[in-house]
């Protein structure tokens, strides 16, 4: 089959169009290509690339790009190791839409201005490998500098740009938009891509993809948020790159390297590049090469938490048993009717953006998590959810932290909600975080979660915890970008428990014993 103007233009009214199985044959090699699309073929019959070993070569689609394939939607965000392809992937994939669809607008955006110029050379070394008479023809460029490729006879366009402009894609309709390195983009990152992502149709194609960059940034935000906006995750592990191997088996498996082996089909060859691997890059290692989507995004700074625990936690979280309000209030445990509950607060403005208003709400007792609330909430509308939910949990006991919008949630909840239960402290109601309580009552949650994270269930507060650092002044807080509005609930509400803990009966504080933080 010869890749003429007459295919393109016919193949590229359906690209996704299935065919059937195929050999298809580069060389010495044959390729069965199973169900292979129009897209598929025309990637392998038509454009070139530099292979590791230097030399040119047919775009071969390895393990994380046929995943890739198989998985993607319109919105797509990609977590991987280093050197898995997708980049060259997805550039692939859109230069033949670009190619073969007049009008259309395709933008790739790399983090900075050295990755650009490499994007761009794979693109453009697309075009260059082309056959001839399509160069010479339909696919003319009238521009082929600064980034772009304009093919003046589709009406089409082909740039690679980069993330320093906030004003990125504004006055454009961009069909395919890909993001690339978005973990590493500049400070404003959130920004441009918002101006990117507003350019794109509703049936147009979007990729974000990056490896790893600290646990907080706007990768990181849209990777945690990717099911509320609608966009698939993927993600590609360093053991999906078939060149990372030794020569030999390592010996000696360790736990951690056994499980790898059973749970991921990882060798032992695979096994001893990862050894040699962290041994020469240490703690970046899990970051720069990913085995676990969690684990990947190590925060910037020291983090307060146990980090290990923390992600052990994370894996063994079941989904909450109910949830209400769009998933703003989750249930773990159900009250329970002798028991007694305490319900920790902290309050924010109540804005579209900023902090987020968020209560805990823990057993007395046994300091297990039932229930959590998080959303943005004006004070008002904050003491009416915290009072429903207190008198859903046997009037449990309100502690409302009262820097700030907290004096108006406790007045709310005091005057308009007539709700008793509320903590005092000093006289005063409610609990007041100052640079004296704040170390001890972060360190008392601290150590509750280290001796017992069994008692912890939510994905929020658990991520949170991985992003709350120590700064080189002494101080405790969520590192840039980041979120700690279920870490202060929660120590609130621990702060207090550990307070009241001798007014506890005789029979409940034997049941404390062994979880008293």
């Amino acid at each position: 089959m010869s890749a003429n103007i007459s295919l393109l233009e016919e193949w590229g009214q359906d690209l996704d169009q299935e065919l059937p199985t195929m050999e298809w044959t580069h060389g010495d090699k044959t390729i069965l290509v199973e169900r292979p699309r129009r897209r598929d073929i025309l990637m392998l019959q038509c454009l070139k690339i530099r292979q590791k070993d230097k030399r040119l070569g047919p775009l071969v689609p390895n393990r994380a790009q046929r995943e890739y394939e198989k998985q993607r939607t319109k919105n797509n965000i990609v977590l991987k190791a280093r050197q898995l392809g997708i980049t060259t992937y997805v550039a692939a994939r859109f230069f033949v839409e670009t190619i073969t669809q007049p009008g259309t607008l395709t933008v790739q955006v790399a983090h900075d201005q050295e990755s650009a110029e490499e994007i761009f050379k794979i693109v453009h070394r697309f075009w260059e490998n082309l056959p001839g008479d399509l160069r010479r023809g339909r696919l003319k460029t009238s521009r082929a500098n600064v980034r772009q490729l304009v093919f003046p006879k589709l009406d089409s366009e082909y740039r690679v740009e980069t993330a320093a402009d906030p004003n990125a894609g504004r006055g454009l309709t961009i069909h395919n938009l890909h993001c690339s390195e978005v973990a590493r983009w500049p400070r404003d990152g959130a920004e441009t891509l918002a101006s990117l992502r507003a350019a794109v149709p509703p049936d147009g194609e979007i990729v974000l993809e990056s490896t790893p960059n600290g646990a907080s940034g706007v990768f990181y935000e849209e990777w945690q948020r990717a099911a509320e906006t609608g966009y698939t995750r993927h993600f590609f592990p360093w053991w999906y790159e078939p060149t990372y191997v030794v020569d030999h088996d390592a010996e000696n498996l360790n736990e951690e390297e056994s499980e790898l082996m059973k749970r991921f089909g990882v060798n032992a060859k695979q096994i001893g590049w990862r050894r040699t691997n962290r041994s020469s890059l240490r703690d970046l290692a899990p970051q720069e090469f990913a085995e676990d989507a969690s684990a990947c995004f190590l925060a910037s700074g020291e983090c307060v938490f146990e980090l290990k625990k923390i992600a052990l936690r994370i894996e063994r979280c079941g989904p909450p048993l109910d949830s209400w309000d769009n998933e703003r209030i989750l249930v773990w445990l159900p009250p329970v009717a002798s028991h007694e509950y305490i319900v920790g607060v902290d309050p924010a403005g109540g804005g579209t953006g900023g902090d987020y208003a968020t209560a805990q709400v823990i057993d007395r007792v046994t300091g297990m998590q039932c229930a959590e609330l998080q959303g943005h909430y004006p004070p008002r509308e904050l003491a009416e959810r915290v009072a429903d939910l207190a008198r859903s949990y046997n009037q449990a006991l309100v502690v409302v932290e009262r820097n700030n919008h907290g004096h108006a949630v406790l007045a709310y909840l005091n005057e308009r909600e007539n709700y008793q239960e509320l903590f005092e402290q000093d006289g005063q109601l409610g609990w007041l975080t100052s640079a004296a309580t704040r170390p001890a009552m972060v360190e008392n949650f601290a150590a509750v979660l280290a001796t017992a994270p069994q008692l912890f269930h939510s994905g929020r507060l658990l991520n949170e915890c991985r992003t709350f650092v120590r700064h080189t002044d002494g101080s405790t807080a969520a590192s840039a970008g980041a979120h700690d509005d279920c870490i202060l609930a929660m120590a609130i509400a621990f702060a207090a428990r550990k307070a009241l803990a001798g007014n506890l009966s005789k029979a409940k504080l034997a049941a404390l014993a062994g979880f008293n933080g």
